[in-house]
């Protein structure tokens, strides 16, 4: 019966996975299918079941629907029964004898199961073999022995003492070592197995350490020429986005200013202008030249009402507000609508250079019932 049981918990077992026909599965789900496997004490997956799995086939022990040979996982199971006889033969392993003997180098204190999984010719890694001891540990299970785990990792075995009865691996419950040896024994393994056992237990499903723990590496991205490029670029951008945050940041406290054009300027010579009034600096300056047989000065483009640029009429001789109707004659004096006073005048002179400077940062006005400031010296040149 015990034999039975054995070879039934050997048998292939889906756990969590889908049935076939299935898609390819990544390595993510196939660690997560290999920690609850552990944690529930199921046969874990093969190198063959998982090489499967990745492609998309089905497993061996799937083709055609029949079950797994016997031995098939590489997962532990349940340890043999005692037996009721008396102390039994030694254990012939399943394998080719020579198979057997050369990964055991020759030592036969290993038990029937460890045997046949040795016999199945698969190397078992120190991750797997931690996972074991700790299985058994939590069942109560003797721990694997030095010769046991030197024949799963394939490595040469030293010389060990005559060969122990396999029967005295499978003792019965009153023959079992203390339960403080078997956990010492189990620490030590655990110990001896390297690194990757430190995660053995139940780490969280879909990390690095559930897959190492399940045996199934964990696979980053490509450490490609076309990766780290993308990766340069990512990093570029939030440096570009960082910088310009803090430039705006510190932007917000620099005092703003308001840029004007300059208010003193030329604008040629005299001889440039003829009588009347000439509008090709209204644009630009907001100013119109006005000559007349002797003299030449610079009405500023202002309304005296409420500020609107007026517009020359030449064929009515005249200035007129857009705004509010204010007309003006051709040298700004008002004389219809609601302005109050004539136009103001700009500030002119000779520069060294012959040319005439004009400041409109200094105006002459006209105001209502007072003198007029238009005779003053500066609100006009003198020509011949």
């Amino acid at each position: 019966m015990a034999d039975e049981s054995a070879e039934g918990v050997r048998h292939g077992v889906l756990g969590h996975l889908p049935p076939w026909p299935r898609k390819a599965l990544n390595n993510s789900v196939i660690a997560m299918e290999q920690a609850y496997r552990q944690r529930k004490g199921l046969p874990l997956l093969t190198d063959a079941d998982i090489e499967a799995l990745k492609t998309g086939q089905p497993m061996p022990w799937e083709a055609g629907g029949t079950p797994a040979p016997a031995g098939a996982s590489t997962a532990p199971t349940a340890a043999p029964a005692a037996p009721t006889a008396a102390p039994a033969a030694p254990v012939v392993p399943a394998g080719p004898v020579s198979t057997v003997a050369a990964a055991t180098g020759g030592n036969g204190n290993i038990s029937e199961e460890v045997a046949k999984w040795v016999a199945q010719g698969k190397k078992w890694s120190k991750s797997a073999i931690a996972a074991e001891q700790a299985r058994r540990n939590r069942k109560g299970l003797p721990a694997l022995t030095e010769a046991e785990i030197t024949a799963l990792l394939g490595e040469p075995s030293a010389a060990a003492p005559a060969p122990a009865p396999v029967a005295a691996a499978a003792a019965t419950p009153a023959a079992r070592p203390p339960a403080s040896a078997v956990a010492a024994s189990a620490a030590a393994s655990v110990a001896r197995a390297g690194e990757s056992t430190k995660y053995v237990g139940t780490p969280a499903v879909g990390t690095s350490r559930a897959a190492a723990a399940g045996g199934v590496a964990a696979v980053g991205p490509e450490d490609s020429e076309v990766n780290r490029g993308r990766r340069r670029m990512v990093w570029a951008s939030v440096a570009a986005f960082l910088t310009a945050w803090f430039l705006a940041f510190f932007r917000f406290f620099l005092p703003r200013t308001l840029f004007e054009p300059a208010t003193s300027f030329k604008i040629g010579y005299p001889e440039e202008y003829g009588l009347g009034v000439d509008t090709k600096w209204q644009q630009k300056y907001r100013i119109w030249v006005d000559r007349t047989p002797d003299r030449l000065f610079v009405i500023y483009a202002r309304c005296t009402h409420l500020g609107c640029t007026p517009d020359w009429k030449p064929s009515e001789n005249k200035f007129k507000c857009p705004c509010h109707g204010s007309g003006y004659d051709s040298e700004g004096i008002n004389f219809e609508g609601p302005a109050p006073r004539p136009m103001d005048r700009a500030h002119v002179e000779r520069a060294p250079d012959g040319q005439i400077l004009v400041d409109v940062s200094k105006l002459y006005q006209w105001p209502k019932g007072q003198p007029s400031q238009f005779n003053d010296d500066g609100a006009y040149l003198s020509v011949s």
